[in-house]
């Protein structure tokens, strides 16, 4: 039974190819083009013609759609707001979200009006050349190619290389994050980012590790092998956006990690030990959010912020913990503690200590 749909020879479907890779290629020069004669970067108006046509959007969306890093867009951003012709302004809907949008007396017209000066409204008589038969075709193809370059784009920055040492992912539509990091031997730093447009930013001195992005999920993983005395120290820092709920597990065996996430929305933190000295710094929760820590010989600090209530389970021969300056041993047995008003129908934080002669520190303030 036929499908009632004629389908393409090789050969048209060659030519059709073709003619959209010129279509793109001619759109990228005469961007380049109008840019010149406005005396703007491409990227400046291709930005402003992006906030014209689309509307208000978040750095990291205006990073998705151009294909720049977050960096460069932000440095971008800089240059236009000082020039008045874009602003920024905290969404209403969302604190932590900041939202770009063209400045009352700037240049959307101005981009507008380059465009036109450079086409003649060619684009607009092409448009009103189309039957609505044709363009009931041709608009569906044109949404499916927009929706096909923005997820290329995104695809082809997932993990990207911003410069030696440092990596990024796009943030875009994204409603959650996972971090998980193989840290051992290293100086490692997580913290949260509230300026950040970008899902994560990573940076690395020494040997560099695996790097991995896709979907919002992070992975980060150095080759585990001894660490060579006289070598570079491997040395991490990654900051991660607040503008997205997170999870979080870190290896890090003989590692000395510092974990800094106020005003992070945190779900779940692992992190595993082993001859690590580990310092953890806490948001502020709504729900019930489970940390685990394990690893022996391990010195482990945790911090809250004041008014957080705990729940803790230690377990593990010979580990000690001391919570809000008591010290507590669980010699060989389970202990179970509750921080001072704790309510079990409450948000706090359900920390489980294990890992043999570990000491595990949890403080408020």
């Amino acid at each position: 039974m036929s499908s009632g749909r004629e389908k393409l020879g090789a050969d048209v479907r060659g030519e059709l190819a073709r003619e959209l890779r010129q279509f793109h290629g001619l759109s990228a020069s005469f961007y380049r083009a109008a840019a010149a004669r406005a005396g703007m970067t491409v990227t400046d108006l291709q930005v402003l013609d992006l906030l014209e046509s689309a509307g208000p959007s978040t750095a990291g969306q205006l990073a998705d759609l151009t294909g720049l890093t977050t960096g460069a867009i932000t440095g971008m951003l800089n240059r236009l707001e000082d020039a008045g012709q874009v602003r920024r302004e905290r969404d209403p809907s969302d604190g932590r979200r900041v939202i770009v949008r063209l400045a009352p007396s700037g240049t959307g017209g101005q981009a507008s009006a380059v465009r036109q000066a450079a086409l003649g409204k060619a684009w607009d008589d092409l448009a009103l050349e189309l039957d609505a038969a044709e363009t009931a075709v041709i608009l569906p193809f044109l949404r499916r190619c927009n929706t096909l370059a923005q997820a290329e784009i995104l695809r082809l920055r997932e993990g990207e290389t911003v410069e030696p040492g440092i990596f990024s992912a796009p943030l875009g539509h994204l409603t959650g994050g996972r971090l998980a990091i193989d840290a051992g031997g290293s100086l490692l730093t997580v913290r949260a980012d509230d300026a950040l447009t970008a899902l994560y930013l990573a940076r690395f001195e020494g040997p560099a590790p695996e790097v991995a992005a896709k979907g919002g999920e992070v992975a980060i993983r150095y080759p585990r092998r001894l660490v060579v005395l006289g070598k570079p120290q491997r040395v991490a820092d990654v900051a991660l956006s607040i503008a997205v709920p997170w999870r979080i597990a870190i290896q890090a065996k003989g590692a000395m990690v510092t974990v800094q996430l106020a005003r992070l929305d945190l779900r779940e933190l692992t992190v595993e030990g082993g001859g690590s000295h580990m310092r953890v710094e806490l948001p502020t929760v709504t729900t019930v959010v489970p940390v685990r820590l394990q690893g022996a010989a391990s010195d482990i600090t945790v911090r809250r912020p004041a008014g957080v209530a705990v729940r803790i389970h230690l377990h593990g021969w010979s580990s000690m913990l001391k919570l809000d300056g008591r010290s507590y041993t669980a010699g060989g047995a389970d202990a179970r503690l509750e921080s001072a008003g704790f309510d079990a129908t409450g948000p706090y934080y359900d920390i489980e200590a294990r890992g043999a002669t570990s000491m595990v520190t949890v403080t408020a303030g």
